[in-house]
Parts: C-alpha cells; sequence; structure tokens
C-alpha cells in the first residue's frame, strides 16, 4: 500500500465524508506546482480554489508568518494588535472602503456583510422585517445566512428556510431586480464574477443599473469578492472595472495565500448606522497571524504588480481557451475574465477532470459540465502552453 493510499484510507475511515474527495494526498508545493506524498508532480491551475495566488513556497509571505509565529499567533479581540491594525490600513487603502472587519473564512464575511446591511436598516429606517435581494445561480457560502442567499436551491432545500427574509432576481437582468424591490429591500447582494454558479461576469449595465438603484432607493449593494477579487480578473478588486464603489463587500482566499482569513468592509456611511459594540465578533478573527499574511500578501502584490501580470498574460491565456473551444466541438464556450476562466462543455467534465489529473495536472469544476481555471496568478506562459497540451490529450483521448 503507497504512503498515499494509508491516508486516504484513515481519512475516509475518521473524516466527515461532506467531501467526495479526489483519490490524491497532496504533501507539498513550490511556485506553481504541487506534489503528492507519494512524489508525482502536479501542474496547479486550481490554487486551492483561487487561494494561492502567490504560489506555494513564497519566500516573503513564509518568512513574515514565521517571524510573528515567533512573536505571538493570537490575543483576542480585547486588544489591538500592530499587524492587523496595519492590515486594515492596507486593505482599506487597496479596496477605497473605509472600515473593516476581519474574519476567518469567506462564508464568515458573508455573515457579517449581511447582519451589517440588516442592522443598517434597523438603524436607519426603524425597521425590523427588511428583505435582502440574491442572484439565481450565486454562490456564497455554506453557513445558513450565507447558504440563504446562495441562488441554487439544491444547495438550501436540505435545510428549510434558511433565515428568511431574502427574494431571488435573475443575475444580468436588471428589471428582475428592479420587479424584487420593495419598500422592505435594505440590500441587494452578488458576486462581481459569478464562481460556482458558472464563470458568469456582471454586465456592464447591470451593475452600474444596480449601482444607481441602490443610491436612488437607500439600499445597500453589497458585492461579494471572495474568489474573483485579489487581482484575478486584472484588477485588484473586479467592481474596479466597471467604475462603481460598493457599500459593503467581502474579500477571502487570496487575501491570506492560504492563512485562513476573510473579510467584509463599508463606507463610513453604513460604518454610521451599522455594527457597534456588541452586534459582532469572532475570538480568532483578526489574529496577529492573519494580520501578518494579509500585510505580507499586499506588499507582495504591489512589489511584484501581480495584478499588471494577469493583465499582461490575459490574452495569452484566453486565446489557448479559445483554441480548444474551435478545435474540440465538446467545448461549447468560454467565458471569465483574467485568471478566473471557464470552458463550458456539452458533457458532463469529471472524467475530463480526472483524466487531467493522470497526467500531472489539478483543474476543477463550476457545477457539472464547467472546467474553472483559476491558477495562481504567478503563472507564465510557459505552465499555460503545459495546461493546454494536457488538456488538447485528454480530449483528444476522449
Amino acid at each position: 500500500m503507497s504512503t498515499s493510499e494509508v491516508y486516504m484510507k484513515k481519512g475516509d475511515r475518521y473524516l466527515l465524508h461532506t467531501y467526495n474527495r479526489f483519490p490524491i494526498v497532496l504533501d507539498h508545493g513550490k511556485g506553481v506546482f504541487l506534489y503528492d506524498a507519494d512524489g508525482k508532480e502536479y501542474l496547479d491551475f486550481a490554487s486551492g480554489i483561487a487561494v494561492f495566488a502567490l504560489g506555494y513556497g513564497n519566500e516573503v509571505v513564509n518568512s513574515a508568518l514565521k517571524d510573528q509565529i515567533d512573536k505571538i499567533i493570537h490575543t483576542s479581540n480585547l486588544y489591538y494588535n500592530a499587524p492587523t491594525v496595519i492590515a486594515a490600513e492596507e486593505l482599506c487603502r487597496v479596496t477605497g472602503m473605509d472600515r473593516v472587519f476581519f474574519t476567518n473564512s469567506g462564508t464568515e464575511a458573508i455573515e457579517g456583510a449581511i447582519k451589517s446591511a440588516l442592522k443598517y436598516a434597523y438603524t436607519g429606517k426603524a425597521a425590523d422585517d427588511y428583505e435582502i435581494i440574491a442572484m439565481d445561480r450565486s454562490f456564497h457560502g455554506r453557513s445558513m445566512g450565507a447558504l440563504s442567499v446562495t441562488g441554487n436551491a439544491h444547495y438550501r432545500e436540505a435545510f428549510g428556510t434558511g433565515i428568511g427574509h431574502i427574494r431571488f432576481a435573475s443575475f444580468n437582468d436588471l428589471e428582475s431586480v428592479k420587479a424584487a424591490v420593495t419598500d422592505k429591500t435594505c440590500g441587494i447582494i452578488l458576486e462581481t464574477l459569478q464562481g460556482e454558479g458558472g464563470i458568469y461576469p456582471a454586465e456592464e449595465n447591470f451593475i452600474k443599473g444596480l449601482r444607481e438603484l441602490c443610491d436612488e432607493k437607500d439600499i445597500l449593494l453589497i458585492l461579494d469578492e471572495i474568489q474573483c477579487g485579489m487581482g484575478r480578473t486584472g484588477h485588484m478588486f473586479a467592481f474596479e472595472e466597471y467604475g462603481i464603489k460598493p457599500d459593503i463587500m467581502t474579500c477571502a482566499k487570496a487575501l491570506g495565500c492560504g492563512i485562513p482569513v476573510g473579510a467584509f468592509l463599508m463606507t463610513e456611511r453604513v460604518a454610521e448606522k451599522s455594527l457597534v459594540p456588541g452586534d459582532h465578533g469572532s475570538t480568532y478573527g483578526g489574529n496577529p497571524l492573519a494580520g501578518a499574511a494579509v500585510m505580507a500578501v499586499l506588499d507582495e502584490f504591489e512589489e511584484r504588480d501581480i495584478v499588471g501580470h494577469v493583465r499582461e498574460l490575459t490574452p495569452y491565456l484566453e486565446s489557448k481557451l479559445d483554441a480548444l473551444v474551435r478545435d474540440f466541438e465538446i467545448v461549447k464556450e468560454r467565458r471569465g475574465k483574467g485568471f478566473m476562466q471557464g470552458l463550458e462543455f456539452t458533457l458532463p467534465v469529471a472524467d475530463i477532470i480526472k483524466n487531467c489529473q493522470k497526467e500531472g495536472m489539478l483543474l476543477i469544476s463550476a457545477g457539472s459540465n464547467i472546467i474553472r481555471f483559476v491558477p495562481p496568478l504567478v503563472i507564465e506562459k510557459e505552465h499555460i502552453d503545459r495546461m493546454y497540451e494536457i488538456l488538447t490529450k485528454v480530449l483528444q483521448n476522449l
């Protein structure tokens, strides 16, 4: 029995079966490559579901974390700590927002964003039966609040009505959103670029129309940038491309490049009528180790011009994916922006992904018939070429 088989057997025995894991035991990584417990190399075009933007073994981030571990890892939020204060300042600077609350995950960030919108309505409108509009096909997380605004009934059906007071509209259909608005609407939440739902970018007229609608009705625009933010679309945050600004936004994933950290941010206008002491909290959120990670990641993004690199290579990545659409009838369409791309197939993609693994490449899906491409943001042309060669070989052998 191989080393990987030993761990998989134990995992199947002791871990709760909430994931249909691939039969791979990953052990370490370097750059844009991962290696399993038996030494096999994989080109990583999944990056831990859009997490490892800087690749594996980044010396700047690793050194910052090691230094912080030797100082202090946790203090609780009863006290200030320098790394988190500096990280908050830097994150507000790059997002253009005014206030930040650090969480441990993207799902927690969504929970905080929802609570912030509800408290804003409670404070400013004296309302206690407010509603939030969410989008069909959306995905915001697995906790009850995040699940309640996730626009896929399959994820929600076993868990009742959720938090209630949620209406759903059609993504990229402004009229459907307007039709859902009532005098109880306090927030509209959406991913700037839908991920799990199939890699659908927001159309410019749609998101600008939402901004105008929210301004007119005093509704908060909440943008989920957990997956599409942090440089992935060729902008530091995807909403920047549209020339608009949210009232509340969430981020996570690449924010810590592997360290569990997320955040929800808001404008000062929202903060003045939103959460106050006693309304929200987190024992681990904003701990010094997470703060050190955010500081180091943001520094590396600027020092290495990660956003510029994504913009420079996006046309090349898109040309290779477009070639697959052109050359294979089963590849229906390419969608996406920057290094967040999707190929829609005419058939389920599970076997394609498994065969790519056998050839030494990791990919993930976004629904049953879409392959999602969310590689580390530091990939080069040679890695795109290798991805194209492996996928071409797999498709030819179908």
